[in-house]
């Protein structure tokens, strides 16, 4: 493990290139004592196998570990036990996960909540009466911990008692939280049995990149996404994108049409984004009631019809979900929803990248 931890911090290990490294060496241990002869067949290009070889020289595995363990960080690949399956099915997946705090499991139920740093009264309250109720429920809110919406997501959630994650653009250490003053925050999150998670290693200042490429994992590791306020242009819309991406459902609450920060949901709303003016609306689109009845009972319950229909488009053969859609002709989010029960209850299999077979 401490040596996918420390490959996740050599700053030009993007997916591709880990998942080619880790199909070549069986143990990455021995990536370590590999040189220019091995790392180039393994399928690294001749200069970013220079580079590695040079950055691991002034970056022994011993002081990488230290350092995480120093900050209480944890890590988990794409290929190891564990990892976030929603997280894993996007086409794009962070191929490590720096944590801080602990992940709950997947059976829980998850709601990403995005909004702007700039918000207003009527924007913090639709929050407050919107997440509130949720995280009694057990869903787990995720959001960006960034001023205005995020922030008041996070802290509205742990007032309920709930669970939250918070993803960050940059480093989960204490230093490099962004921003600052959201230090204590997230502190609050971990003690509250949360997490605070990034893609990239501690140290890592966010940069202009870095914030929208978070946006995808919040939109990649929840059920669902709700915008709660955003102007016309917002970073928050990158995540409603990346969710619909992802065939993940997206919610937005309503404003009026003079409000400039209410543009964005409107809009989304005009697209065919389910409309939101109480936490009913989301637990009932995302059956959230029926998730929690089979984690708490164990058991399976009859198919229904929806479930029928997609049993009729599986097979041993991987079935994309956008067939599934297609083939049923239901909508993605009941196809979306359908599918994690299932696989709960045991009757299907994800095997990753939104393909499913029979069990």
């Amino acid at each position: 493990m401490k040596y996918h931890a420390a490959l996740a911090h050599f700053p030009k290990i993007t997916y591709n290139r880990y998942q080619k490294l880790a199909a070549y060496f069986s143990d990455f241990k021995d990536l370590w004592e590999a040189e220019i002869n091995d790392l180039v067949p393994a399928g690294l290009e001749a200069n970013i196998a220079n580079e590695f070889l040079a950055w691991r020289e002034v970056n022994p595995i011993e002081k990488i570990m230290e350092n995480l363990n120093k900050e209480n960080i944890h890590t988990i690949s794409i290929n190891e036990p564990g990892y976030p399956r929603l997280l894993k099915e996007i086409n794009d997946p962070p191929h490590t996960l720096f944590i801080r705090g602990i992940l709950p499991p997947d059976e829980s139920p998850t709601l990403g909540v995005v909004g702007t740093r700039k918000f207003t009264a009527y924007g913090k309250l639709a929050c407050q009466e919107i997440v509130g109720p949720l995280a009694k429920q057990g869903v787990v809110i995720v959001s960006g911990l960034a001023l205005g919406i995020d922030g008041i997501a996070h802290q509205t959630t742990l007032d309920n008692s709930g669970t939250t994650i918070a993803v960050l653009g940059g480093g989960v250490d204490k230093k490099t939280i962004a921003p600052p003053s959201h230090n204590n925050l997230a502190e609050k999150i971990i003690a509250n049995g949360g997490a605070v998670v990034s893609e990239y290693p501690p140290g890592f200042a966010p940069t202009a990149y870095s914030f929208p490429a978070r946006n995808r994992i919040i939109a990649g590791l929840s059920l669902g996404t709700l915008i709660i306020e955003a102007a016309e242009i917002s970073g928050a819309l990158i995540t409603t994108r990346c969710a619909l991406d992802y065939n993940r459902e997206v919610f937005a609450v309503p404003h009026p049409i003079n409000s400039p920060t209410g543009i964005g949901p409107n809009n989304l709303i005009k697209m065919g984004a389910r409309l939101v003016a109480e936490s009913k609306d989301i637990l009932e689109s995302l059956n959230i009631q029926e998730i929690k009845e089979i984690i708490n009972s164990n058991k399976g319950t009859p198919t229904n019809p929806t479930e029928a229909k997609i049993l009729e488009c599986l097979s041993k053969e991987p079935v994309h979900i956008d067939l599934i859609i297609k083939t049923t002709g239901l909508e993605s989010p009941t196809v979306n929803s359908a599918l994690v029960l299932m696989e709960m209850r045991g009757r299907v299999r994800n095997l990753g990248g939104m393909n499913y077979i029979i069990k």
